[in-house]
């Protein structure tokens, strides 16, 4: 493994949520995106993939959540067309239920790993998620595999991390955290009679500019993550 050339920052390609998220995250970094179901975490992702391939970084894409036509057809609904980065060798989408049945749960995340080393080329590497592979390892394997992980996006590829928040209890929560560069948690929250996805930074290393800390949006389609005023929100 040779050492990758650092500096720039990956962006969503939205100017009011990356300056939320302190102007982006630098190239390089472990990142850490959990949360509930349906808050978001696919999406906000998504974003992240397009404005970084938009950018001009390579990014891969393993995915159990969709197939390379179900990624395009829903980043296209919500405004993010995928179609010419993943023409012109910018963006790469592998699902991953295939490789998982193969492999089994036993070697579940050697194997993730094994895969995300097959994509050394890409600038970054996007798992979403780790759910299933998390879910039936050992704790001992699952900081194991975040250690190596950090091998990694020590040597220059950026790594995110997609999960659901119950993957992890609060101990392992923390310890998996601290390894992490970025973490983003997203969330449905209760604001008068209406439900408001957030998304808290709990942190971005290195951040060009502080960070905001609780982010309230929704997802819209032709645009893709909308941030909604605090206030209003709470309205």
């Amino acid at each position: 493994m040779t050492m990758k050339t650092g500096g720039g920052v990956l962006e969503t390609g939205n100017p009011e949520l990356d300056k939320k998220l302190g102007g982006g995250v630098p190239v390089g970094s472990l990142i850490l995106i959990e949360g509930q179901s349906d808050a978001g975490k696919s999406v906000f992702t998504q974003q992240l993939a397009w404005g970084s391939a938009r950018a001009g970084y390579r990014v891969t894409m393993l995915s159990t959540e969709n197939t390379v036509k179900s990624m395009l057809r829903h980043t296209k609904s919500l405004g993010l067309d995928m179609l010419d980065h993943l023409l012109l060798g910018r963006l790469k989408v592998f699902p991953m239920s295939a490789m998982r049945a193969a492999e089994g749960t036993e070697n579940a995340l050697h194997s993730l790993l094994q895969a995300m080393y097959r994509q050394w080329e890409q600038d970054l590497v996007i798992v979403d998620s780790i759910t299933s592979f998390v879910s039936n390892s050992t704790p001992e394997q699952v900081i194991s595999f975040f250690e190596e992980c950090k091998h990694y996006t020590d040597q220059g590829m950026s790594i995110a991390l997609v999960a659901h928040s119950y993957a992890f209890n609060d101990g392992m929560l923390i310890r998996i955290s601290s390894m992490c560069d970025a973490h983003f948690k997203l969330a449905i929250e209760n604001m008068g009679d209406k439900l408001i996805k957030t998304l808290e930074v709990s942190k971005v290393r290195g951040a060009a500019m502080s960070t905001g800390n609780i982010i309230s949006f929704d997802i819209e389609p032709g645009i893709g993550m909308r941030i909604i005023p605090f206030s209003k929100a709470k309205a």
